[in-house]
């Protein structure tokens, strides 16, 4: 029984976990927690943010990519898929890590929701002041 070597990585964003396996391949295919790209990720904006890592690489040699997403949204999922396949890219080949990291593909977007603050509505909408 032959082992096909693969590259893990994880990518994440907002609350979400994506932990990412590329396997080198004969064309292009990606599946999310054992379904179809197209039907897990059903908007165009949201899978060309998950392909983005490929297009920026230009790579010739194709991968079937394997993902376990977990948390957040499907917004955040797909952000975090990226990071992953960005990550995991890197791995395979250092030369890479440049063209990634121009795009901003190796960061880890920051951005959170904020915690309600004591005594306000939201994070930081407070009630309604009158003067009287």
């Amino acid at each position: 029984m032959a082992e096909t070597k693969y590259i893990e990585a994880t990518g994440r964003r907002k609350t979400s976990i994506a932990r990412v396996r590329i396997t080198p391949a004969s064309k292009l295919h990606i599946s999310i927690n054992e379904k179809d790209f197209d039907t897990y990720f059903p908007t165009p904006e949201l899978r060309r943010s998950v392909t983005s890592a490929f297009d920026t690489a230009e790579l010739t040699q194709k991968f079937s990519v394997t993902v376990k997403a977990e948390g957040g949204g499907i917004s955040s999922q797909a952000g975090a898929v990226r990071h992953g396949i960005a990550r995991a890219l890197v791995e395979y080949d250092s030369e890479l890590r440049r063209k990634l990291k121009v795009k901003g593909l190796l960061k880890r977007d920051p951005r959170a929701k904020e915690r309600r603050k004591f005594g306000l509505k939201k994070a930081r909408k407070a009630p309604q002041w009158s003067k009287r």
